[in-house]
């Protein structure tokens, strides 16, 4: 049916000489006043179908929208200082139990993102506590600064500092550093898959009073796919292989739109430490529930 309504109504004579029915311009006009890339592609889609003349003007129009846009973006980049242009999120969530047991926690994360013409930014910190019967049970704290350098659309070198400190796990402090390459196996529309790889270098301070320098091949993947309509799902996770301890991270999280920049989440975080000190255990997770703020 859709195919059959471009071809309704008396054709339009465009600036290149091919003929476009009025209604068929008239949805393309309403999508690229929408500025819907989705509904661009399915108009041209259809349209070079039912009649490849016109389609093919609807094409050149699409495709000129589409570098309009992109220019436009770009100069608003160029122009742009390094504090603006940044997206990201906030995460907070917590509890409290009383009666049988008087239990508190919390967690809260801030991530940020910036992407330039070459260069992309990302920012992390992140806070759990927890405390049952007026003894902290859980207290992990990190930070992170990765900046990415765009071979092209897909390949990047990255570079990453990261601060850890979780005596839970078993360290007071532990920093890692690390440099090597990363490529975008799938970027699509609400799908991507990005894998990192590279050397790194770390230091830890144990709560035994130990310390311990040495490199490490570092390995990372982020996988994210939207399901429905406000609805995804991402998985990350990473490595840091050495001779010592090595160190093996995931989160799985499900997030569900709410209203607005607003979103609902469920996570569950895995935690492996290979050589702990003695009175340690080797893994850790932790289930939450926040609510998240994207900006």
């Amino acid at each position: 049916m859709f195919p059959l309504l471009l071809l309704a109504a008396a054709p339009e004579q465009t600036a290149a000489g091919a003929m476009i029915p009025e209604n068929l311009r008239a949805m393309l006009d309403a999508a690229l006043a929408s500025g819907n890339e989705g509904e661009v592609s399915t108009i041209v889609k259809y349209a070079r179908a039912v009649d490849p003349l016109s389609g093919d003007t609807v094409l050149a129009i699409a495709d000129k929208w589409r570098a309009d846009r992109r220019a436009a973006r770009e100069q608003v980049i160029r122009q742009a200082s390094f504090l603006n242009l940044w997206t990201g999120r906030a995460e907070v969530g917590g509890f409290i139990t009383t009666g049988n047991s008087e239990t508190a926690g919390g967690t809260a994360l801030l991530a940020a993102n910036r992407e330039g013409l070459q260069w992309r930014h990302k920012f992390r910190l992140q806070a759990d506590f927890q405390e049952s019967l007026g003894v902290t049970t859980r207290e992990r704290y990190l930070g992170s600064y990765e900046p990415n350098y765009k071979i092209s659309d897909r390949a990047y070198v990255y570079g990453a500092a990261q601060y850890e400190s979780d005596r839970f796990l078993g360290y007071d402090d532990r920093v890692s550093l690390s440099s090597g390459a990363g490529y975008s196996v799938l970027k699509r529309r609400g799908l991507q898959l990005d894998l990192e790889l590279g050397p790194a270098y770390r230091h830890t301070a144990f709560t035994d009073g130990t310390t311990q320098s040495s490199p490490a091949a570092r390995g990372s993947l982020d996988f994210r796919v939207r399901l429905l309509p406000g609805l995804g799902v991402t998985q990350t996770a990473s490595a840091y292989i050495q001779r010592y301890n090595s160190t093996v991270s995931t989160k799985s999280s499900l997030e569900a739109k709410l209203l607005g920049p607003l979103s609902a989440q469920l996570s569950y975080a895995v935690q492996y430490e290979s050589m702990p000190p003695a009175d340690r255990e080797n893994t850790d997770t932790i289930s939450r529930a926040a609510l998240v703020y994207s900006f």
